[in-house]
């Protein structure tokens, strides 16, 4: 995979997990770091991984912190299905100021050409004042597939959002 610098530069970028299991220790987190290697293949600055519990203020914290720290992009990973702790998006929506649609739509799309249960995902994205929050699936695999569906907008979108140039036409 050739290299993907965002226009404005390499975006500092923080991968958050979304797991009761993984921040217990009863297993270790692999989708983290697979999200974590893609975002630096493609020119992003990865200032870290986090796991947290699938617990509202525990999710809500670490987004906000993030935005605290000037991160440009937060993709959380897992707690995006069906199941009654699957609370990201609802934690996600309750701290961003404005949403993103247009990303969760285009992953679930792309992802639906892999797997129809792609259209149970409940992912959202949003805007934490000068951070873009995104989630994605708990699995490695479902993850990064999910993640190269919308990278080529990503970079402009953070480009846009951190100051950039504010014209959509393309080059």
């Amino acid at each position: 995979m050739g290299e993907r610098v965002p226009r404005g530069g390499a975006h500092r970028a923080l991968v958050v997990t979304v797991s009761d299991r993984a921040s217990a220790g009863i297993y270790e987190d692999e989708t983290g770091p697979a999200v974590a290697a893609l975002l630096a293949a493609s020119g992003y600055e990865v200032a870290g991984t986090r796991v947290v519990p699938d617990e509202r203020p525990d999710i809500e914290a670490a987004l906000t912190r993030a935005a605290d720290e000037d991160i440009a992009l937060v993709l959380t990973c897992g707690g995006t299905g069906l199941s009654p702790r699957d609370v990201t998006p609802e934690a996600t929506e309750a701290v961003c100021e404005r949403r993103v649609p247009g990303l969760p739509e285009a992953m679930r799309a792309a992802s639906a050409r892999i797997t129809d249960r792609a259209w149970l995902s409940r992912a959202t994205a949003g805007i934490v004042g000068r951070t873009l929050v995104v989630n994605l699936p708990g699995s490695p695999r479902a993850a990064t597939e999910n993640l190269e569906a919308v990278l080529g907008p990503l970079g402009h979108g953070l480009d846009i959002l951190r100051g950039g140039p504010a014209t959509c036409a393309r080059p």
